[in-house]
């Protein structure tokens, strides 16, 4: 099969900074692309050099760069707590960076964009594991449920441009990520980060207890982010919605967009228990249940994008080992 995009090409990740960014720029290295001998380009611009919370900066900068692929992995973060507490900011942000990256991609006719939206996409009680066609099929997770819809807008916007316009834009559905360059603020934080900082301070100053958010009972699935960034590349070269070996939903339709994860969940008290191992904690922890739990569990069904011809590498074990260094160092 021919690849759908080539070393020749000037690739934009937008978010570049990011954890997810730095890992898909990561895995473009070692593919072969941005190497100028291939006359190739890789944009991997700063906050500072490139507002996408502003449309005219957007439309300037590719005026300027001319990019022919862009895979858009900014977005405003973070985890239960901060999301429900600031659901407007979410909703309004996400929607106004995706859609300036999206429309302006398509109106400088980008050969091809890869967008990442989340796992949070889908209904809170969906059936387990959770297919891609179940999206819209049930209410979100109150928790997050403005990060949701924005997701969900930039979904469709790339969906409708192709189905419309032609446009050539996939979309990728993450499970939750964790890896190197993760965000280890005290309240923002997603779960893996928050506990490597807890048991590794608890560690630190010798504390014999350690509290941790909800009732640990809810299950959830963690996704490498260098796997992500080797997914991120494999679809951008390999996946043809169009194609006739192309994932299709249960009706035979074509899908636009495709989960990407593990494929296994385990719950968090478990979670906490290998972190507390591996971080070599060994005094009690404590759940404060008064701190929301949020969806009871979330385990995304990854056949369709398994059977294109990818899967994760990394097992959590050996992720959570890496990860636990990083953080220390």
């Amino acid at each position: 099969m021919i690849k759908k995009i080539s070393f020749k090409d000037r690739i934009l990740i937008a978010g570049a900074s990011g954890m997810a960014g730095t890992a898909i720029y990561k895995s473009l290295i070692i593919g072969g692309y941005g190497r100028e001998d291939n006359g190739g380009v890789i944009f991997n611009p700063s906050r500072k050099d490139l507002n996408y919370l502003d449309c005219y900066s957007v439309i300037k900068w590719f005026e300027d760069n001319k990019p022919t692929v862009v895979i858009v992995a900014a977005a405003k973060v973070g985890g239960i707590l901060a999301n429900s507490l600031n659901q407007a900011d979410f909703l309004l942000e996400n929607l106004k960076i995706q859609t300036n990256i999206i429309e302006t991609a398509w109106k400088y006719k980008v050969k091809r964009l890869l967008f990442l939206g989340s796992s949070c996409i889908y209904p809170k009680l969906a059936k387990q594991p959770i297919k891609e066609e179940y999206l819209l099929k049930g209410s979100f997770e109150k928790t997050n449920e403005g990060y949701a819809i924005a997701k969900i807008a930039g979904l469709k916007l790339c969906e409708t441009l192709r189905i419309q316009y032609g446009f050539d834009a996939i979309s990728l559905m993450p499970t939750n990520l964790y890896g190197p360059g993760d965000n280890y603020h005290p309240t923002n934080s997603h779960v893996i980060a928050a506990l490597i900082k807890k048991f590794s301070e608890a560690v630190k100053n010798k504390d014999k207890k350690v509290t941790c958010w909800g009732s640990g009972n809810p299950k959830r699935e963690f996704l490498h982010v260098d796997d992500l960034g080797a997914g991120v590349l494999f679809c951008l070269e390999e996946w043809d919605p169009f194609s006739s070996n192309a994932p299709k939903d249960e009706s035979g339709n074509t899908l636009n967009h495709l989960n990407i994860g593990t494929g296994k969940d385990l719950t968090i008290k478990e979670l906490s228990l290998k972190i507390a191992k591996i971080s070599g904690y060994k005094g009690e922890i404590i759940w404060d249940t008064s701190k929301p739990d949020g969806t009871p569990r979330k385990l995304l069904d990854i056949s369709k994008i398994e059977k294109l011809g990818w899967k994760p590498k990394i097992t959590l074990d050996k992720g959570l080992e890496r990860t636990i260094y990083d953080y220390k160092e």
